[in-house]
């Protein structure tokens, strides 16, 4: 909403990142799939009917941008709203003016909005009294209520790559040059701030900004101590409670079950350098020690367990070192999830049908009376020479319906199927290939 504020003069310049933002899909740098002539996003301007748009990504990358420059294309009144500031009252000023003249209500931190301010925004929607676009950098589908997204078209947004962030550095260089600051960066320092900004383009020329201004002459030749002193207190684009956060932590899982430990401590290092807790960390590589690793390697589990113990009593940085040791013992270690697979088998089968009886021979013998009551009939493995005697500890359990064994190589689990299949004459039931994945 306008006020006396809006219409007075500014009184100081505009940060570069605001100076530079795109006027048309034309000038976005990178989403390519969402502005590319033909897109979804396109066809809707074309046809004067945005309706309801939601953009969901990390920070910086555009969305506000991308938000003003489609109420450029449509020639539409551009209305920000920020969610933990505007008030149902705000959305009905807005609905009341969108009747008198065509409106395109922007909502960053759209997931902050308040069940009532929901039910306010839908009613904008579906009467389609205003174009609406929200912003959020949460997940859509697990941040906002259902209603609004079955009526709202959503769009995710990625960081930008490298190249696209140096094609940010340049036209920022090209703008303060324009206001006659000659910046002197040199194409590895270019690289630098490019890589370092996470794709964010916003924190690209904010760093920028902060190393060329306020020098006394006109030419600035950036070095290495001034990128180091501008990035000395600067924040990790690593969100710890969001998309970011699981998208990180499952690429270093999914890195350790392909046994690429290159990828493992990449995705890693990543999380140490965002500060997660270590501990967090080794928890994490408990799980897939037992559930990518388990029976191939049986000690994957006690160095991540130790790795727990350890990161408990030593901090940052050095339980980096030991984190990284319980993550390349699980992405070098032969891989079985045959005790992953089984269990979650044996719930199913648990859960989904009637309980097994426990046969009579398993039951509890030790008391008097148990003869009387059938529970006869166990025989001692020990007593046998081979350790091993044939008998039914579950009716209607048909071997292997539950376990199969992943063993390969030399493996714990390929030894142990080797050894049973000499004991028992019987064939080791091995996994069949299948196309599930997590």
């Amino acid at each position: 909403m306008s006020d006396l504020f809006d219409s007075a003069p500014r009184q100081t310049k505009q940060p570069l990142a605001a100076v530079l933002r795109p006027q048309t899909l034309d000038d976005v740098f990178g989403q390519p799939d969402i502005v590319k002539p033909g897109s979804v996003l396109r066809r809707r301007i074309a046809a004067g009917r945005l309706g309801s748009l939601i953009l969901y990504g990390p920070p910086g990358i555009g969305k506000t941008s991308i938000a003003r420059a489609v109420g450029n294309m449509l020639g539409k009144e551009f209305r920000p709203l920020h969610a933990t500031r505007a008030g149902v009252k705000d959305l009905r000023e807005l609905a009341d003016e969108a009747r008198i003249r065509p409106l395109l209500i922007f909502v960053d931190e759209v997931h902050r909005f308040s069940a009532t301010q929901c039910d306010d925004l839908l009613s904008i929607c579906e009467e389609g009294t205003a174009d609406f676009i929200g912003a959020t950098t949460g997940n859509p589908y697990h941040v906002l209520p259902p209603a609004l997204i079955s009526r709202s078209h959503i769009l995710k947004l990625e960081p930008l790559t490298i190249e696209d962030m140096e094609r940010v550095l340049l036209r920022g260089l090209a703008h303060l040059k324009e206001e006659g600051i000659e910046v002197v960066l040199e194409p590895a320092q270019m690289r630098l701030l490019a890589g370092r900004s996470g794709g964010d383009a916003r924190r690209a020329l904010t760093t920028l900004e902060s190393l060329a201004v306020g020098h006394d002459q006109a030419r600035v030749v950036i070095t290495g101590e001034m990128i180091e002193e501008v990035y000395a207190s600067a924040p990790v684009n690593h969100d710890r409670s969001g998309d970011m956060h699981y998208d990180v932590v499952s690429a270093m899982i999914k890195a350790a079950r392909g046994s690429d430990p290159d990828a493992t401590l990449y995705w890693l290092a990543r999380l140490i350098h965002a500060g997660e807790d270590p501990r967090y960390i080794a928890r994490r590589l408990m799980i897939h020690a037992s559930e990518d690793v388990g029976l191939a390697d049986n000690t994957a589990l006690q160095t991540a367990v130790a790795a727990l113990h350890a990161v408990e009593k030593i901090g940052y940085p050095e339980a980096q070192i030991i984190l990284a040791h319980a993550a390349l013992h699980i992405a070098l270690a032969p891989k079985s999830n045959s005790a992953c697979r089984g269990i979650g088998l044996a719930m199913k089968m648990v859960t989904s049908e009637a309980p097994k009886p426990v046969p009579l021979h398993l039951r509890d013998s030790h008391y008097a009376g148990a003869a009387k009551l059938g529970h006869v009939g166990y025989r001692y493995p020990h007593n046998d020479p081979r350790g091993w005697v044939e008998q039914n500890y579950a009716a209607g359990l048909a071997r292997g319906s539950l376990y199969q064994s992943d063993g390969r190589g030399v493996t714990f689990e390929a030894r142990a199927a080797e050894y049973w299949e000499r004991v028992t004459g019987l064939p080791t039931v091995q996994r069949t290939p299948s196309s599930t994945s997590e």
